[in-house]
């Protein structure tokens, strides 16, 4: 009953957050306006500035935020134990991730659907506008070269989530032109879609569809299908494609079906749960009966019951567990697409602090998915672990449970329990998961290309004068050799084999887990750096700052110390030669600290003058 009082808590504790401090600081502190111009009308093109029901944009806002970073991370972070995990995400998500994913919406929203690189060279300092582009580049390309092989490996793992996952595209670009050009409803179309992709999980695992699965994806765990460069590059095309087309061509429509679908899925999670609670798990017998739902993992492993090999949990548990708790990656969906979509600046609490809420609900369930799901039994050869020594074969040590394929597993396993809860058959549940995380990978993976672009032409443009790039980076400025140019960087990255591993057909494609330990600390200090964007907005307005000057410390200082004690501890980069990892995270912390620096010097200039205003357009609307 443990796990289910804890379900429930956290499902009313969020809703409480959002109707009490979320609805105070959308009507007392940004003070948001229904009858206010936002960007999508003032600015409208059809492509990227479009106005979009509430309802769509969450679904893109959402499932680009959730990838599969809700799920990663709170997967491995239960090694620590279950509670630092679970405090972690439920009062981070409340008091800083909502609070910094609604606040880049709004700042953003505010000036005219800028990115807040954009926005950090008005409101701090205009030196600030590049290195804070600077460091987004370079969380943004990470995020490129290391998601296709995120997608790869929950193929090679799991085939059977293939062919559903590839019958959403084409199925999503019809819904979209048809909603767009006739004015259709989107909801029918996107329920029978997800429909049709729930019978290709039913029926995906048998004749002609699985052949086609298993000819790409090949037997799970043995690498013998599409090998993972090929994978990566065809991931890479897709986020091209979809970069450069009007959102609501593909982006719009494919995140609202991958919301329902959240939706479904976290629903059937739910009631697993529940009747697993009351009930007990499937039985992992023939002549057993149904095993009780317990949390089986320590409450804390710290201090000398800490596992083998793990780092200290302070500080790295807040940069193991990013997305489901706070994640810098969300400001740049905040104030990249999400901010010149809405139609109404009074949606932004819905938009921003709503889907932060869901996410960390998402990250909830993902934790007792681990500690408590995987309990109902776990494969462990021609045998299945029950109880403890189920927690105990995936976490046992560091090494054990830091591989992406442990924590995709355990999640998938887990959760695949509380289905086989309900009598859903074990393949069902297992293909339905592994649909379930392949397809945020994918919208983390195309919403990145299309941010990276941004950034990319943003970058061109700052190097010149008066908005226009200078000749030499033009090309650059336009959105295809911007994307084209994202897209062959990550490329090139991913090229390479994992770290230690020599240069095969069978080992490219890994190169993006040479940066990868970078990605932690580098996406917090990003949250860092926009709550400082969004402190020294507020500061200029006179506005209240208590509610952002804590987290904005807190995610400065913390990413910073963790990043420092990667480079300078024994055994660290430093010590071991490790000199891309050495230079890129060294960078970070001097931009880190140059952009301290510059904020240092313009806070006593600040307070209640209003940065230079944009130029005028022809429907300005509200700055």
């Amino acid at each position: 009953m443990q796990t289910l009082a804890i379900a429930l808590g956290a499902l009313v504790l969020y809703l409480v957050a959002y109707h009490t401090y979320g609805r105070f600081l959308a009507r007392k502190i940004f003070k948001l306006d229904p009858a206010a111009t936002v960007p999508s009308v003032a600015l409208r093109d059809d492509v990227d500035y479009v106005p979009t029901k509430k309802g769509i944009i969450f679904g893109h806002h959402f499932t680009s935020i959730a990838g599969t970073g809700p799920i990663v991370g709170p997967a491995l972070a239960v090694i620590w134990g279950w509670v630092p995990a679970l405090l972690w995400v439920l009062f981070g998500s409340i008091l800083i991730g909502a609070v910094h994913d609604f606040g880049s919406l709004v700042v953003s929203m505010r000036n005219r659907g800028q990115t807040v690189g954009d926005i950090a060279g008005r409101v701090l300092a205009p030196r600030t506008r590049i290195l804070f582009l600077s460091i987004l580049f370079m969380a943004l390309t990470i995020v490129l070269a290391i998601f296709g092989l995120v997608i790869a490996a929950v193929f090679d793992l799991y085939p059977s989530a293939i062919f559903p996952c590839l019958v959403q595209i084409p199925l999503a670009v019809a819904i979209g032109i048809l909603v767009h050009r006739q004015g259709k409803s989107i909801l029918v179309p996107s329920v029978i879609t997800l429909g049709v992709m729930y019978l290709t999980i039913v029926f995906g695992d048998g004749g002609p569809l699985h052949a086609f699965n298993h000819a790409l994806g090949g037997e799970p765990g043995k690498l013998d299908g599409l090998p993972t460069i090929g994978w990566v590059a065809i991931l890479l095309l897709y986020s091209y494609i979809a970069s450069v087309l009007p959102v609501w061509t593909l982006l719009q429509p494919r995140d609202y079906i991958n919301s329902l679908q959240l939706l479904s899925a976290l629903g059937l999670i739910v009631v697993g749960l529940v009747v697993a609670g009351l009930a007990g798990g499937a039985p992992v017998g023939p002549d057993s009966g149904r095993p009780a739902l317990e949390i089986v993992a320590p409450k804390l492993r710290a201090g000398a019951d800490a596992p083998e090999g793990a780092p200290w949990i302070f500080p790295f548990l807040f940069i193991t567990i990013a997305c489901g708790a706070i994640s810098g990656f969300h400001c740049l969906v905040s104030s990249g697409t999400s901010s010149k979509q809405l139609r109404c600046e009074t949606d932004a609490q819905f938009v921003g602090y709503g889907s932060m809420l869901t996410e960390g609900f998402l990250a909830v369930l993902v934790i007792l998915a681990c500690v408590a799901g995987l309990g109902l039994g776990v494969k462990a050869g021609d045998s299945t672990l029950v109880g403890a020594a189920a927690y105990e074969a995936k976490y046992a040590t560091w090494d054990s449970a830091k591989g992406l394929g442990a924590k995709v597993g355990a999640f998938v396993e887990g959760a695949a329990n509380f289905l086989k809860a309900l009598g859903l058959s074990p393949a069902f549940a297992i293909a339905l998961m592994g649909v379930f995380v392949a397809s945020f990978a994918a919208t983390t993976l195309d919403t990145a290309c299309r941010l990276q672009r941004y950034v990319v032409q943003e970058l061109a443009r700052a190097f010149g004068r008066d908005g226009v790039a200078p000749p030499a980076l033009r090309p650059l400025a336009n959105k295809h050799g911007a994307t084209l140019f994202a897209v062959l960087l990550a490329g090139l990255i991913a090229a390479f084999p994992k770290p230690g591993a020599e240069w095969s057909w069978a080992t490219a494609g890994s190169g993006g887990l040479n940066l990868w330990p970078l990605f932690g600390a580098t996406n917090q200090l990003l949250g860092g750096l926009a709550f400082l964007v969004i402190l020294f907005w507020m500061w200029r307005r006179q506005l209240p700052l208590w509610f952002v000057v804590i987290p904005a410390v807190f995610m400065l200082v913390l990413p910073g110390l963790a990043m420092g004690i990667e480079l300078f501890k024994p055994g660290g980069w430093l010590a071991e030669g490790k000199w891309l990892l050495v230079s890129i995270g060294g960078a970070t912390l001097v931009l880190e600290v140059w952009m301290l620096i510059e904020a240092a010097l313009a806070w006593p200039k600040a307070k209640g003058i209003l940065e230079d205003p944009l130029p005028p357009t022809a429907a300005a609307g509200r700055r």
